[in-house]
C-alpha cells in the first residue's frame, strides 16, 4: 500500500480561468511579429522573452493571445497514486475548460519527448472553442488527426505514446510556469510565428507595441533603399544624411 503525507499534494492547483489583456493590444502584437517584439523586450530589460527550441509546426500560422498554462512534474508515484491528486481528474484537461477565442495554451513539458501532452480529441475541442495556438515544451500525439485543425502549434516533436508513457505528472494549471526557460505567468501575451514563439508581459505590451511601431516605419524606409541599391552603411543604421532622407520620407507618408 502507498504511504504518502496529504499535506504534500495541497499544492496542486487549479484556478478556472486568467485575466485576459486587451484584445487590441494582441492584434497589434500579431502585426508586429516576435522578432521585432523580441528586440524591443531586450531594450526594457527582458533579455530571454524566447522560448528557444520549440519550433513551428504550422508554418505561415501568426498568432498573439493570454496564456492559459499548464505546469508538470517529474513523475512520483506516490503523490500520483494519491486520492488528493486522483480527485483532481485529468488537470491536462482542465487547462482547455476556460478557452476563449484567441486562448493560447503554454505547456511547461519539460522538454520531455516520451508521451504527448495533448492528443486529437482535445486539440479537436480546443479549435472549436477559438483556441489559437498552443506552446509546448515537449510532444503532442496524434498528429495526423491534426491536419484539418487551425490552431498553430510549436514544440518539440510529435510522439505516439500517451501521457502516461513519460516521466511527468500533471501539478497546476493557470498558475506561473517555465516554459522552455522562459518565466510565463497565467494572462501573459504570447506571440508566435514562425521564428519561434515568445511571452509578452501585459505590463510591457503597450510599449513593446509603440516602439516596434517607430521600428517598422524605419526598417520599411531602410528595406525600400537597399532594394533600391543603397549601401548598408548608410542605411542599416541610418548615417546622418540618411537619417535627414528617412524624416522627411515618414512626414510624406504620415500625411497619405
Amino acid at each position: 500500500m502507498t504511504v504518502f503525507d496529504p499535506d504534500q499534494v495541497r499544492d496542486i492547483l487549479m484556478f478556472d480561468d486568467i485575466r485576459r489583456p486587451d484584445p487590441h493590444i494582441c492584434d497589434a502584437l500579431r502585426k508586429i511579429g516576435t522578432a521585432t517584439a523580441a528586440g524591443e523586450l531586450f531594450n526594457l530589460g527582458v533579455t530571454r522573452p524566447h522560448m528557444a527550441g520549440l519550433t513551428a509546426w504550422r508554418k505561415g500560422k501568426v498568432v498573439a493571445g493570454p496564456a492559459l498554462t499548464l505546469q508538470c512534474m517529474p513523475k512520483r508515484q506516490d503523490l500520483m497514486e494519491s486520492k488528493q491528486y486522483v480527485e483532481r481528474g485529468p488537470i491536462h484537461h482542465k487547462v482547455m475548460y476556460p478557452t476563449q477565442p484567441g486562448d493560447v495554451i503554454v505547456c511547461d513539458a519539460r522538454g520531455e519527448m516520451e508521451g504527448g501532452i495533448f492528443g486529437g480529441m482535445m486539440m479537436t475541442f480546443f479549435e472549436r472553442h477559438g483556441g489559437a495556438g498552443v506552446v509546448i515544451d515537449g510532444c503532442l500525439r496524434d498528429w495526423p488527426e491534426m491536419d484539418d485543425l487551425d490552431v498553430g502549434v510549436w514544440m518539440r516533436g510529435v510522439t505516439p505514446n500517451h501521457g502516461m508513457q513519460n516521466n511527468l505528472m500533471l501539478w497546476a494549471v493557470n498558475v506561473p510556469i517555465a516554459c522552455a526557460n522562459v518565466l510565463v505567468m497565467p494572462g501573459d501575451i504570447i506571440v508566435a510565428d514562425d521564428d519561434g514563439a515568445i511571452c509578452v508581459p501585459v505590463a510591457l505590451a503597450p510599449e513593446v507595441i509603440r516602439r516596434a511601431s517607430e521600428k517598422l516605419d524605419w526598417e520599411e524606409f531602410t528595406r525600400m533603399k537597399l532594394r533600391a541599391g543603397g549601401h548598408l552603411k548608410n542605411y542599416y543604421p541610418l548615417d546622418t544624411a540618411a537619417q535627414i532622407e528617412y524624416e522627411a520620407w515618414r512626414a510624406k507618408t504620415t500625411k497619405r
